[in-house]
């Protein structure tokens, strides 16, 4: 097996590729791997592909070295690939992903040159578009999207402060959902909607809890438009992770599982995949069985 360790080339996180090279050296046996340093926002995609099409046959581990956006640059190039596997060490400043695998060591080397491949499910956006985490819109992508732009400039609570924004512009959404062709809530404003994949987003809310990576089924969640006392007043119970089961905030959830779902607005919106944003009016989202080879840590 050869590693492809694919880290961030940005200030701070450059270092990482010390910490590896150490981590490697103390491993009982030797492994073939390599070290590549990005140079940009989507380079990793780009990298990850033309290696597939160069190496078609060669069984290689491309270990995404930093939060969730570098894990979907990864996911997104390595899709269609074969013999190629997805790993993770977990450097980077948002790791929703791994929250999944609980107890699960995403810090040591050792443990991902041991660990087990388990085939596991990707969304499709569009034509060219993955989200292997989760994927939300309408309050969710407000605060996602404010988030990103205060993250840059070095805010220490982006998301908390994304979310005081959603407050006042991002709770009546008049966008369309239909989930295997079902219309959700015709004719109502939205308040907001996860396609998981995965559970998590944001560091601690519990979206999509009865998620399964693994099912070939995309968990819907749609949250109807609240006043601000009922949405301040699920607020906790939405990040347990609890509103699908508790009966005073479940009601304003519509729950599915489904292959496919189409989203509409009139107006330009902005989609969060793995905390990245992609704007656009039309999207067709689905699911791709088995579609990525994911090594757990040992």
């Amino acid at each position: 097996m050869h590693y492809c360790f694919i880290i961030n080339n940005e200030p701070g996180k450059a270092g990482n590729a010390d910490i590896i090279r150490a981590d490697i050296e103390k491993l009982p046996e030797k492994i073939d791997y390599e070290i590549y340093l990005t140079t940009a926002q989507k380079t990793a995609i780009d990298h990850v592909r033309e290696y597939c099409q160069a190496n078609p046959e060669k069984e290689t581990c491309f270990v995404a070295c930093g939060g969730d956006g570098t894990i979907n640059e990864v996911a997104t190039g390595m899709v269609g690939a074969r013999n190629k596997h997805l790993a993770v060490l977990a450097y980077g400043s948002g790791n929703d992903f791994i929250k999944y695998y609980e107890g699960k060591d995403f810090r040591s080397v050792e443990n991902l040159v041991n660990g087990t491949a388990h085939k596991i499910d990707i969304l499709k956006v569009g034509q060219d578009h993955y989200s292997i985490n989760v994927c939300n819109f309408g309050f969710d992508s407000v605060v996602a999207s404010t988030a990103n732009k205060l993250s840059r400039k070095g805010n220490k609570n982006p998301y908390r402060w994304g979310i005081v924004k959603a407050i006042f512009c991002g709770r009546f959404n008049p966008i369309k959902v239909s989930a295997d062709g079902e219309e959700l809530n015709p004719g109502k404003r939205m308040l907001l909607c996860t396609l998981g994949n995965n559970n998590h987003v944001g560091g601690e809310f519990f979206c999509s809890p009865r998620a399964k990576n693994d099912d070939g089924l995309i968990e819907v969640c749609y949250c109807k438009t609240t006043t601000l006392m009922g949405f301040l007043g699920m607020l906790k119970v939405y990040t347990l992770g609890n509103h699908l089961d508790d009966p005073k905030v479940s009601r304003h959830f519509i729950y599915r599982q489904s292959k496919s779902v189409d989203v509409h607005s009139d107006k330009q919106i902005e989609l969060c995949l793995d905390g990245e944003m992609l704007a656009g009016n039309d999207f067709h989202i689905e699911i791709l069985p088995n579609a990525i080879s994911f090594i757990i840590p040992a």
